[in-house]
């Protein structure tokens, strides 16, 4: 390895540091094959940036540094002719191997954005994910769903723009809602100016942009010139525009950055405690703080590494759902290649992007401001998490179970008249929704009407597929698939003592018999009380008396939210279900014959009935329609029996 160290060259490029592989055996036994990739790193030297990984002594604290001598096999350099090279490879070596040691900052979705296509007869505003390269106008990305939702609604509330799709507006023959509150001139139905309704758009494209100052003004003009022609109802409307901004003003904070007005700013700041870390960032637009946005971290990294690794992420590329650059990014420390980085997001940006580290001045002080709301976010989720450890510690104690309930899952079984039976599983993971963990079952065992039945068949399904995922783990299945049926700390069941019978039956049948299992009720408070006066009561093995829950208690709060999720994900499945029952024909059970040939035959005898009457030859006459789907439709339908030969004809007398 020290060999390998002094060998390397100073220039820029990438490294890979490799996990020790394992020995193979056979005929090339002693080889080593090569590990995993655990982390990838970028630099202007590599010599000087890989060396102070190996150095004794060295100032470098972070927690994988020590155990590299022990860990790292293997060390990869790919070398790069600058360091904007080397921050695109780096880049691109991360999706590829997804190592242990690096940022990962999101997940695959997108940030959203705000569109608007001025070319369209009606232009309206709508949220996208992925912008397209079209002649439409794009404002954002927006950091979440909340903000970008919140500009939306501003909008619709105070300008005047259609808010339907192309498809309504093309086809109502009558005004909605929109125009009944004075929010849309419903252009769908009414003659509307058109040059009154571009003014609108444009004045969206201003709100939208953050543009706010220039609007005001545009706005002030209009009112005056409405109010002297005694249009008192169109100054009205500018007023309220202009109280819109106005509001938008106050709740943003304003700051001296020593940048001109129009420079976009975005200033980042890191609070980390260990290996957890909080990056913050303010939008400062128009010498405002705009939005702020806050990203929890685990990494081992240094501050340096996590920052450079956050720039890449974010800012992304368009295509990959990333923000755009601004102007100006303000930074609390030096990452790894900075021209590199700054190169490539100008590139990105369209013009050149500023990576600066203040270190006195105005900017200073807004790095240290964001310094503090990175502190600020990090204690709130810390205290947001005490909280929820005590509230399922809590949980634990009241049911009794063997561990925390970190994960808790709860069936429960939907039907419509007895038909479209389906059982719904849902996970609660800390407490939240793990949409990911949901399972649907559609149930087909058992008797129309028959919950028990059809609860134990989902039951028996679901630990089923448990047992078999612990039972093949490390032989082929990957992490995900694991964890995805693997058990929760507790499994509850829509019901009382009946399904709670069923749940432990299910289990046990399968030899779980240490799974905690509870049965959540909503039953009368008293036998003769009114139907209106119900509580929850919590079933537990073993137990004759239910455990009565008070509303608004830790322990109701997570019972109650799983139910209420795996009864509305049965209903989703159930209606699915009927909604593909009742929408699909005879045709679709054809085995053996695609969708396509499926709608030529349709085509082309007209009906099923007909296709059910037709003979060999008129089917094998439907172009695509071959031998072999003929023997396949055989097997379903039969061929029509042959007509009667003609009988000899009566010679005359």
């Amino acid at each position: 390895m020290l060999e390998r160290l002094e060998s390397l060259p100073a220039r820029p490029g990438c490294y890979l540091f490799r996990a020790r592989g394992k020995v193979t055996g056979g005929a090339g036994a002693g080889d080593e094959a090569p590990g995993e990739v655990l982390y990838v790193g970028k630099a202007k030297s590599l010599r000087s940036r890989v060396r102070s990984y190996f150095q004794e002594g060295g100032s470098d604290a972070r927690f994988f540094v020590p155990l590299l001598q022990k860990t790292v096999g293997d060390i990869e350099t790919l070398v790069t002719a600058t360091e904007k090279e080397a921050a695109i490879l780096e880049n691109a070596l991360i999706k590829q191997h997804q190592p242990r040691w690096n940022v990962k900052l999101r997940d695959d979705k997108e940030f959203l954005s705000l569109r608007v296509d001025p070319s369209q007869p009606w232009p309206r505003l709508d949220v996208v994910r992925k912008p397209q390269n079209d002649k439409a106008h794009y404002f954002g990305p927006y950091h979440s769903a909340t903000a970008a939702r919140r500009s939306l609604h501003l909008v619709n509330k105070h300008f005047q723009l259609r808010t339907c799709s192309d498809g309504e507006l093309a086809s109502r023959t009558r005004p909605c809602l929109q125009h009944q509150i004075k929010r849309c001139p419903a252009p769908c139905v009414y003659d509307v100016d058109r040059a009154w309704y571009g003014e609108q758009v444009r004045a969206v494209e201003l709100f939208v942009g953050g543009r706010h100052d220039e609007l005001s003004r545009v706005l002030e003009q209009r009112m005056a010139e409405a109010a002297r022609a005694l249009e008192f109802e169109l100054a009205a409307i500018y007023r309220d525009q202009l109280k819109a901004i106005d509001s938008l003003h106050m709740e943003q904070r304003v700051v001296q950055t020593g940048a001109a007005i129009d420079v976009t700013q975005d200033v980042i700041g890191v609070h980390r405690e260990g290996d957890l870390a909080e990056i913050v960032v303010l939008y400062v637009r128009g010498g405002r703080v705009s939005e702020t946005a806050d990203f929890g971290l685990k990494s081992e990294l240094g501050d340096d590494e996590l920052v450079g690794g956050f720039l890449a992420q974010h800012y992304a590329p368009p295509s990959e759902g990333g923000a755009p650059p601004p102007d100006e990014i303000l930074l609390p420390c030096t990452p790894e290649v900075l021209e590199g980085t700054q190169e490539l997001l100008s590139e990105r940006h369209g013009k050149k992007v500023t990576l600066l580290v203040p270190v006195r001045g105005p900017r200073a002080h807004l790095v240290a401001m964001a310094n503090e709301n990175a502190l600020h976010a990090y204690q709130q989720k810390r205290r947001a998490g005490d909280a929820l450890d005590d509230r399922l510690e809590q949980l634990r104690v009241r049911l009794r179970l063997p561990t925390v309930p970190r994960t808790i899952e709860c069936c429960d079984i939907s039907h419509l008249g007895g038909g479209d039976t389906v059982g719904a599983v849902v996970s609660l993971v800390d407490g939240e929704p793990a949409p990911k963990r949901y399972k649907a079952f559609h149930v087909k065992g058992v008797a129309d009407g028959d919950d028990y039945g059809a609860m134990y068949e989902v039951l028996a399904r679901r630990f089923k597929r448990a047992k078999d995922a612990a039972a093949s783990r490390g032989v082929g299945d990957s992490p995900s698939e694991r964890v995805d049926w693997e058990l929760p700390d507790l499994f509850v069941v829509d019901g009382g003592k009946g399904q709670l019978a069923v749940a432990l039956k299910a289990a046990h049948d399968l030899g779980l018999h240490q799974l905690p299992i509870a049965a959540l009720a909503k039953e009368k408070e008293q036998p003769n009380a009114p139907e209106g006066l119900v509580v929850d009561r919590v079933y537990l093995p073993g137990q004759k008396n239910p455990i009565e829950l008070r509303e608004h208690t830790a322990s109701m709060f997570f019972l109650a939210r799983a139910r209420d999720e795996a009864h509305r994900f049965a209903n989703r499945t159930r209606e699915k279900l009927g909604q593909k029952r009742r929408l699909s024909s005879r045709a679709d059970k054809l085995k053996g014959i695609g969708p396509e040939l499926r709608k030529e035959l349709l085509r082309r005898l007209g009906s099923m009935r007909a296709i059910e009457a037709a003979d060999d030859a008129a089917l094998l006459a439907v172009p695509g329609f071959t031998q072999r789907h003929l023997t396949a439709l055989r097997k379903l339908i039969p061929a029509p029996a042959l007509p009667p030969p003609p009988g000899p004809s009566a010679e005359p007398a």
